[in-house]
C-alpha cells in the first residue's frame, strides 16, 4: 500500500519507526487499513513516498510550483524557505515498489526517498532560473491551495529501507532533474 510523509514527523526528520498521526485525518487511510489487515493475519506493507516524486510527466506539487511561478511573474517560497522537503525520482520510487515485491521483507513501512532535505527556497530558486524569473518570498496567501505544502517541513529518512533492501537510489536529484527534465517544455 502506499502513503504520503507529509506531516508523519513535524519539523525533525521522520524515519520508518514513526507512526502516521491518526488524529490528522488523511483522506486516504492506507497506513491504518494495512494495520488493519495485518491484524487479521494478512501481510501488508506500506511504502511512503516522498513530498515530491519527480521525473517526466511530473503532475505533482513541483508543476504546481511552476504553473503558479510562470502565472504570478514570480518564483516563490513561503516565510524564509528553509522549510525541507524529501523527494524521490520515479525509477528509484519504481525499484522500490519492485524490491518491497520481490523479496516480501517482513518490515512493515518502507520510504521511497532519495534526497532527505532540499529546501523549498532552493527549489524556488531552480524554478525561477529555468524561467528567468525573480525568486523571491511570499505570504501564504500567494500560493493558494498550495500554502499548506509549501510552508510544510517534510524532511525524511529512508536509511533503514536502504539498509533492510539494498535499495540505492541512482535517479537524478530533483535540482538536476528540474535543470535536465521537461519541466518547463510547452
Amino acid at each position: 500500500m502506499t502513503a504520503g510523509l507529509a506531516h508523519i514527523a513535524p519539523g525533525r526528520v521522520a524515519t520508518e519507526q514513526d507512526v502516521a498521526p491518526a488524529e490528522l485525518g488523511y483522506p486516504r487511510q492506507s497506513e491504518a487499513t494495512a494495520n488493519a489487515l495485518t491484524a487479521q493475519g494478512v501481510r501488508a506493507c506500506i511504502i511512503r513516498l516522498a513530498a515530491s516524486v519527480h521525473g517526466s510527466g511530473d503532475h505533482g506539487f513541483i508543476a504546481a510550483m511552476i504553473a503558479l511561478a510562470r502565472e504570478k511573474g514570480v518564483s516563490a517560497y513561503l516565510g524564509d524557505g528553509q522549510n525541507r522537503w524529501a523527494n524521490v525520482h520515479r525509477s528509484d520510487a519504481a525499484r522500490l515498489y519492485r524490491l518491497v515485491l520481490e523479496q516480501a521483507p517482513p518490515e512493515p513501512i518502507y520510504h521511497a526517498v532519495a534526497d532527505e532535505n532540499l529546501s523549498c527556497k532552493d527549489i524556488a530558486g531552480v524554478i525561477g532560473e529555468q524561467l528567468g524569473l525573480p525568486v523571491e518570498p511570499r505570504e501564504r496567501g500567494h500560493f493558494g491551495w498550495l500554502a499548506n505544502f509549501l510552508g510544510a517541513d517534510m524532511p525524511a529518512s529512508s536509511a533503514h529501507t536502504r539498509a533492510g533492501l539494498g535499495w540505492t537510489p541512482s535517479g537524478p536529484d530533483l535540482l538536476t532533474d528540474l535543470r535536465q527534465g521537461d519541466y518547463f517544455a510547452r
